[in-house]
């Protein structure tokens, strides 16, 4: 009888064990869907909720580039619109982040009929409380395709990026509580926008993104060209200088237009993107459509700072501003599928227990 119950006891450990880990696996697949199909958004996750501002709609024209915004609770499997940017101005690769409970909202471009493209400076800071919105102090280069990190709980840094007519390697950073602008070390590589990258204590990822080729001769034409590097970085406490290092000019990490997102343990996340070059309609500068990647790359920083890299499946996407973490899975809004689709879901991506 004894033995009966010990093995009775045996067996409800196992369902046990086997609930609780039914209960905090990560989440996989479709969570919600958003009020509308939009890629390019600024996202940004505050607890159990993301926001997304701005973007491009399905017409994929300039009459779809959109100031509007949107929240999703992740756990409630819900979407729903919010009031747009107060200036009303539709802006593409924005930048998103949140710092003590509020998402600050950076720059983008605004694209006109005749395909006239405008950096806009403005930073817009949307409290969920409330659900409004007031003007932080401009950027004092505006960039748009910029990668976007908070340090220290306190700091913005926005690296590099696309300014009116051309790339810069400004390294710009807003303190939030002082509100005040100021420098920090210039990204050392080739200037890029639609790069991505993660920030894990002071470690900052920074891979991809495109590089601007000059003409080769007074009249010819520029060209856009992947950047296949990585880069390191050590930020200062104070966030004023950064130590860069490069990784390599043939990375893992390296693509356009990636979701990337650094999780608690240390590893950085890439996922999506592309290998082609693209304008904001989804094809290329050189008229090849392009294709998203179905993978996710994963660094990992050893003792001696040597980061290793882990490729996995994923299904395809491209054309995201950001990657979350939520629940042991990476966020994302909306993007582009194959065919340059314009997608309206929000999608989980369960990630892998770190490997020891």
């Amino acid at each position: 009888m004894l033995k009966i119950l010990g093995l009775c006891s045996h067996g409800l450990a196992i369902l046990l064990l086997a609930a609780c880990a039914a209960r905090t696996a990560p989440p996989q697949g479709v969570l919600a869907h958003l009020p509308r199909p939009v890629t390019n958004a600024a996202a940004a996750r505050i607890g159990d909720t993301v926001y997304a501002f701005a973007g491009l709609h399905a017409g994929k024209t300039w009459r779809d580039v959109t100031a509007s915004a949107a929240a999703c609770n992740l756990a409630q499997g819900t979407c729903r619109a919010l009031p747009p940017l107060p200036d009303g101005l539709g802006r593409l690769a924005a930048s998103a982040v949140a710092v003590d409970g509020k998402v600050y909202v950076f720059g983008g471009y605004s694209v006109a009929e005749d395909g006239t493209e405008h950096s806009t400076p403005q930073v817009w800071v949307f409290d969920p409380q409330s659900e409004t919105y007031t003007r932080a102090p401009d950027m004092p280069v505006p960039v748009d395709d910029s990668a976007a990190f908070v340090f220290a709980g306190r700091y913005v840094l926005l690296v590099s990026g696309w300014h009116e007519h051309g790339n810069v390697a400004l390294v710009q950073v807003l303190d939030t509580r002082t509100g005040r602008w100021f420098r920090s070390t210039d990204f050392p590589g080739a200037p890029v926008f639609g790069h991505a990258g993660a920030l894990s204590g002071q470690r900052l990822l920074i891979c991809g993104g495109v590089k601007v080729v000059p003409a080769p001769r007074p009249g010819g034409k520029r060209r856009f060209v992947l950047s296949k590097a990585c880069w390191q970085g050590r930020v200062s406490q104070d966030a004023r200088t950064i130590q860069w290092a490069l990784l390599g000019d043939a990375a893992p990490g390296a693509a356009y237009r990636r979701a990337a997102a650094a999780l608690p343990d240390g590893r950085m996340v890439f996922y999506g993107g592309t290998l082609t070059p693209y304008n904001y309609n989804g094809i290329g500068y050189d008229g090849t459509p392009a294709a998203p990647l179905a993978r996710l790359d994963i660094a990992r920083t050893d003792r001696k700072g040597r980061i290793s890299w882990r490729r996995l499946a994923a299904p395809p996407g491209m054309d995201y501003r950001a990657g979350l973490v939520w629940r042991g899975a990476l966020i994302t809004l909306g993007g582009m599928g194959p065919a340059q689709t314009v997608l309206d879901r929000v999608q989980a991506i369960a990630l892998p227990a770190p490997q020891h």
